[in-house]
């Protein structure tokens, strides 16, 4: 019997598959290797172009070239994969570790929220710095809740800390405080 994730992996599998060639058509067309005008390029540009035009719109604008757009899909639909894969272990994880906690008196239960709350901050120091490599910086919408989130314990590790010209170690530094103290918190039990 097969399991959920594996079903899924197959799926992910069968997308990446599905872009590649469809990648793989839409490029034979676009770089004429494939007449564009007879038969067998109207049918590869009629399947490829609802799939690729808003990967090839999205690209251009971003100053791409749209000859590239059916790599790009390749490229998002492998990534947006790994991730929701990722989420789902990352799910199952956590609903038998929350289980587990539940079932397993106070301390077990204690054990859980350290490491939730663990989980969480090292998300949002990990969210705070990629945004900050991408120039998403601290009043974006979407980043505002990592630096509420890390501020307490960055800003004034960042305030101790030599500057090291370019590149910000605090984040690194907090990091590396959050695993102490959970490690010191679980021990405590």
């Amino acid at each position: 019997m097969y399991d959920v994730h594996t079903i899924l992996r197959v799926l992910v599998f069968a997308a990446f598959c599905l872009a590649a060639l469809v990648a793989l058509a839409g490029w034979l067309v676009r770089t004429r290797r494939v007449s564009p005008f007879g038969g067998v390029g109207r049918t590869l540009r009629s399947v490829t172009d609802p799939v690729l035009r808003p990967v090839e719109t999205r690209l251009v604008r971003l100053g791409g070239n749209p000859v590239h757009a059916g790599w790009w899909l390749v490229v998002l639909v492998a990534v947006a994969g790994v991730l929701l894969l990722s989420l789902i272990d990352w799910l199952v994880r956590t609903a038998r570790w929350f289980y587990a906690a539940a079932t397993g008196g106070p301390g077990a239960l204690f054990a859980f929220l350290v490491g939730a709350a663990y989980n969480v901050l090292v998300i949002a120091l990990l969210v705070r710095v990629v945004a900050s490599w991408l120039g998403w910086f601290r009043y974006s919408r979407w980043i505002r809740p990592a630096y509420a989130l890390t501020d307490w314990l960055v800003e004034p590790i960042r305030r101790l800390l030599p500057p090291a010209g370019a590149i910000d170690f605090s984040p690194l530094v907090a990091w590396l405080v959050l695993w102490v103290l959970r490690q010191v918190l679980l021990m405590a039990l």
